[in-house]
């Protein structure tokens, strides 16, 4: 049992808050995610549950037992750094075997001379080579457990990181950033190897990360925080497309949302803005809810200004006619060459279209738009 409940945590460094009142239940067996921007106090929550820092206030429970107060390594979690920390000195093997052997030597048994003389250090190095071992196949880095780390690749020093916290049998898994030292290619491949390790394994995984295409990609659920404070939990699938607050709209989904303010589409469609809440000051769009249509009255539009071609998608950013204000379109190759300059019509779906009021708490639906 590895369910996390985090209740009411706050941290404060000096006068300023980093965490506010934080209050969320990882389920056990989950992976979850922890998205933020930098310095939004997603990795001080994280070592909050490890047990390398303590909170102001809140309590922490892990497989319902409370562990505020407890050392990490009584709070059975095994934490994967960005820095992957591994000992330079030590071979892979060495550095995979090290929270086993310190955890079953004695510190004698332990020391380099004497140690391997003492009775009961071979049975239990057999029994560690054993486990490291397994591991090491796990990961794919068997054959390299006579290197030392510097002698190893980004990825396969990642991969050796992992084995280490693996080894432990923890029932949580906490990950922060541990991929962001990677090249873009390396992520990707990493990212998958993560949640087949985590569907192996089927314990707790608690992740960190401010690249929003590593939390939708792998997580069963996201948590996104913004200065502190936990905005929206759900599937990545919910906070894409039901995002509770503006913030959470923009900080998901690549390219960004488009956001305008409320007179552009009113001033454009007259009919429309007799369907928006009177509280609605921004309304957001994602680029694949909008077509290209030519300039007609009525209909909001403007003017081509840059084309991004990926291949698969064409993202066009269309300058809104008075000119303060930029959407991106998402179009697929096939249709008609666009030109920078070129004027044009948008055309929303108003069933995707999000509204939002001035403080950026979503705000009443549109339920129907004129043609």
């Amino acid at each position: 049992m590895a369910e996390i409940e985090l209740r009411g945590i706050e941290k404060r460094y000096g006068e300023v808050p980093v965490l506010k009142g934080v209050s969320l239940k990882i389920q056990d067996g989950e992976f979850l995610t922890l998205v933020g921007p930098s310095g939004c106090g997603k990795s001080t929550l994280l070592r909050i549950i490890a047990g390398l820092e303590d909170q102001d206030a809140g309590e922490v429970s892990v497989g319902g037992r409370t562990v505020d107060g407890a050392r990490p390594k009584d709070r059975d979690v095994a934490m994967v750094f960005q820095s992957y920390a591994l000992y330079p000195h030590l071979t892979v093997f060495d550095n995979i075997a090290l929270p086993l052997r310190t955890r079953r030597l004695s510190f004698a048994q332990r020391l380099p001379l004497i140690g391997g003389l003492l009775p009961g250090r071979t049975g239990i190095e057999k029994t560690i080579r054993v486990e490291v071992e397994q591991a090491a196949a796990m990961l794919d880095v068997a054959h390299l457990l006579h290197r030392k780390p510097g002698q190893l690749s980004g990825g396969q020093r990642q991969r050796v990181a992992l084995g280490r916290a693996m080894v432990r049998h923890p029932t949580v898994f906490l990950m922060d950033e541990p991929l962001s030292n990677l090249d873009a290619k390396l992520r990707v491949q990493m990212r998958a190897e993560i949640t087949a390790l985590h569907r192996r394994l089927g314990v707790t995984f608690v992740y960190v990360t401010h690249d929003q295409s590593e939390a939708m990609t792998m997580a069963d659920r996201v948590a996104v925080v913004i200065g502190g404070e936990l905005l929206q939990v759900g599937p990545p699938d919910e906070l894409y497309r039901d995002p509770r607050d503006l913030k959470v709209a923009e900080m998901i989904g690549s390219p960004k949302i488009n956001v305008v303010a409320r007179g552009h589409w009113a001033d454009d469609r007259p009919i429309l803005s007799a369907a928006l809440a009177p509280q609605t000051k921004h309304l957001a769009f994602r680029p694949e809810a909008a077509v290209l249509t030519t300039p007609t009255a009525g209909l909001p539009g403007g003017t081509v200004t840059d084309l991004e071609n990926l291949g698969s998608d064409i993202f066009v950013h269309v300058a809104l006619r008075d000119g303060s204000e930029t959407v991106v379109i998402r179009t697929a190759p096939d249709e008609p060459r666009l030109s920078l300059g070129r004027a044009v019509g948008l055309k929303v779906d108003a069933a995707r279209l999000l509204q939002f009021d001035e403080a950026g708490r979503r705000c009443g639906d549109i339920e129907q738009v004129a043609a």
